[in-house]
């Protein structure tokens, strides 16, 4: 008992400092904005901490992560000179979640000919996460995806890619 009375102390003391500063802390200064143009018109006054954005409409849409990875090599030669590891996500319209888990080898099968394709044709080789490059990738991606799966599909999303050289 001599040994957790001064632990429990210690404790009380503890959570009622903690408590203390978490009502005292004062709020956050306002940042004001000086006028650029110097036409007189007063500054739009913005507050520092960052507001959570207000969503007026519900979401239309869902994101369906594909189930794995997607390995994809890279030839150079008649030999693998790198693997491309990619995970991709659909988005589709709120409730088709379901029908594309139904049609996930189908849709599996038909993006490997699409990233087997790009690499193929050099869409893996230098600057391959470009701009450029990579909108073509996500273009051809959700054309074949609307084709298996129809108008439900808006969009595919390379959500992660690497390349490993061999």
């Amino acid at each position: 008992m001599g040994k957790i009375l001064p632990l429990l102390l210690a404790l009380i003391g503890l959570g009622g400092g903690v408590g203390a500063g978490l009502m005292l802390r004062p709020e956050p200064e306002p940042v004001v904005s000086i006028d650029p143009c110097g036409d007189g018109s007063p500054a739009p006054v913005r507050s520092a901490v960052a507001e959570p954005e207000e969503d007026d409409e519900p979401s239309t849409t869902e994101f369906v992560k594909i189930n794995n990875q997607f390995v994809i090599p890279v030839m150079k030669g008649g030999s693998v000179a790198a693997l491309v590891v990619m995970a991709i996500s659909v988005e589709v319209e709120q409730g088709s979640r379901e029908g594309v888990y139904q049609r996930e080898p189908k849709l599996r099968d038909a993006f490997l000919q699409v990233l087997f394709d790009h690499a193929n044709a050099g869409g893996f080789d230098g600057a391959f996460t470009a701009g450029p490059n990579m909108q073509t990738l996500r273009t051809a991606l959700t054309e074949v995806a609307r084709g298996l799966l129809g108008p439900m599909v808006v969009d595919v999303l390379i959500t992660d890619i690497a390349r490993q050289d061999t």
